[in-house]
């Protein structure tokens, strides 16, 4: 891709990107505050090969700073390591792209990468020669623009709902009995006449909000072409009928998943939906903890939003660096390396069948988000591609209607269909 066709699109794609603002408790890592450099070995020469990454959190000396040296040593080279927090490392990709200069290896949240796909800038695994077909379909998916893959995930996150043992055992609930929205229903009510409070979950007004949503909106059968049909209302019916029955709290149109968990830790609320990235603080409350999958409306598991972090490699101009690239890449993405990298950031789940079978054998216990994430979706599949931020701004504006009560269910959705039509041009 020549460097004036990769700026021409970069520009255009400049206002998708700050649309891009994705939760990173949605990811491997925890919250990020900020741009900072670090580097994982000793800056080299012209030698070094380049890894951005948005990890900003992890220092030098920190256990992931040390994975990602380690596979550079393997491959015989320095790895020169920067890290930008989620929004600004794609904003910062674009910008190399359109300078000519970007990193051999960046490692992204995985809606940006058809974001830089599609401005030219990736080049596809298979003109890299990387082999995709041993990762999970719905994972890769994520990666994928126009029958194209673009990059390749290190592991995944998703979200299922966290349920209080204590709570559920004196109302007399079974959170195996939890099968489709009825009997999920029926659940939260004996929590209510038991005088606890049932369920809490985060709708605020940003990708968090939508990434929440979208096991509801997904297990209604709902697609996100079409906002506002009828299996979208009933599953928007549903989250403001337990804000209005007080089934959950109103904070939760302005609850992060953060302030979410923050709730659930207070050990007042049976059910609190969040993600993998809470199975050590879960493990810590002052309760016993269990899971259970996020139901479909009428039964099965409900497809839930995959985060994670896929690795990409930008287009060079030297393409011999290509080869030492690959290396680098295949020693992340071993059965091996995968259960590394998922041990390194608290059970983030292999993206392959190899290494979910090896990372449960070292902990038999993560079985159920091993079969949450073998069901999960990625937000840009169905080549949504970069219409994918846009579609997400007017369902969350939707969803934040209808729990205010600015707006029904139907009336907040036929907005945002119109908002995200209107947005994407069609």
């Amino acid at each position: 891709m020549n460097r004036t066709s990769v700026s021409a699109k970069a520009a255009v794609l400049g206002t998708a990107v700050l649309a891009l603002s994705v939760s990173a408790s949605a990811c491997a890592s925890a919250p990020q505050t900020g741009g900072t450099t670090t580097t994982s070995a000793a800056a080299g020469g012209a030698g070094a090969y380049t890894w951005w990454d948005p990890y900003p959190q992890h220092d030098p000396a920190s256990a992931w700073a040390k994975r990602v040296d380690s596979c550079g040593k393997q491959a015989g080279v320095t790895i020169q390591r920067t890290a930008y927090d989620t929004t600004a490392l794609t904003n910062q990709a674009l910008l190399a792209g359109q300078e000519g200069n970007a990193p051999d290896v960046i490692l992204l949240d995985n809606p940006a990468v058809s974001t830089l796909a599609d401005a030219g800038m990736l080049t596809t695994m298979s003109d890299f020669g990387l082999d995709t077909a041993r990762f999970d379909k719905n994972l890769i998916a994520a990666g994928e623009l126009d029958g194209k893959t673009y990059g390749i995930p290190i592991g995944a996150n998703t979200l299922a709902l966290y349920y209080n043992k204590k709570i559920l055992d004196a109302a007399g609930v079974d959170p195996g009995s939890i099968k489709d929205w009825a009997t999920l229903n029926a659940a939260l009510k004996k929590v209510k006449a038991a005088g606890k409070k049932p369920i809490t979950f985060a709708a605020i007004g940003t990708e968090e909000g939508s990434f929440q949503f979208l096991p509801w909106f997904w297990g209604s059968g709902a697609q996100l072409t079409q906002l506002d049909s009828p299996q979208a209302v009933a599953a928007l019916d549903l989250w403001t009928t337990w804000v209005k029955d007080g089934t959950a709290p109103n904070s939760v149109i302005s609850n992060s998943q953060n302030t979410t968990w923050e709730q659930f830790l207070t050990g007042e609320f049976a059910f609190a939906e969040n993600g993998t990235w809470q199975i050590d603080s879960a493990k810590k409350a002052g309760f016993p903890t269990g899971i259970v999958q996020i139901p479909g409306k009428d039964g099965g598991t409900a497809p839930t939003p995959t985060g994670g972090e896929f690795i990409t490699v930008p287009v060079q101009k030297d393409t011999k660096r290509y080869a030492t690239t690959k290396k680098i890449l295949e020693c992340m993405t071993t059965p091996e390396g995968l259960v590394e990298t998922g041990t390194t950031f608290a059970y983030y789940i292999p993206s392959t069948a190899e290494g979910q079978q090896a990372i449960l054998a070292k902990e038999p216990g993560l079985k159920p988000w091993v079969d949450a994430v073998k069901s999960a979706k990625g937000r840009t599949s169905d080549n949504l591609g970069t219409k994918y931020p846009k579609i997400s701004e007017a369902l969350w504006t939707g969803v934040q209607k209808a729990l205010s009560g600015s707006a029904t269910p139907a009336d907040a959705l036929k907005q945002a269909q119109a908002q995200a039509k209107q947005a994407t041009g069609g």
